[in-house]
């Protein structure tokens, strides 16, 4: 079964707790211009709008759930070996 990471970018700051924390690499406060290839960050009004999961490299060990200061980040479901998550995200 896989798992899923919910992101819930209305409570995001970009404190960037949760990148320093992951073990893999697997989250970036940017996302990459796919023509120029530049990195791009967004926060506006002390709110992060992109929160880049690298699903290919996320283990779901959950260090970026417990790093994180304001519940952005929840994992749900099942962790096995090899699986890859699904990535939800809600900017309500």
């Amino acid at each position: 079964m896989a798992f899923a990471v919910h992101l819930n970018m209305e409570k995001c700051t970009g404190c960037n707790n949760c990148v320093v924390a992951c073990p893999v690499n697997a989250l970036e406060l940017h996302t990459v211009d796919p023509v120029t290839k530049d990195k791009i960050y967004k926060v506006v009004g002390g709110k992060a709008i992109i929160l880049d999961v690298k699903s290919e490299l996320c283990a779901g060990c959950g260090v970026c759930v417990e790093a994180c200061p304001y519940g952005v980040i929840k994992l749900k479901g099942h962790w096995e070996a090899g699986s890859k998550p699904f990535v939800e995200v809600v900017t309500e």
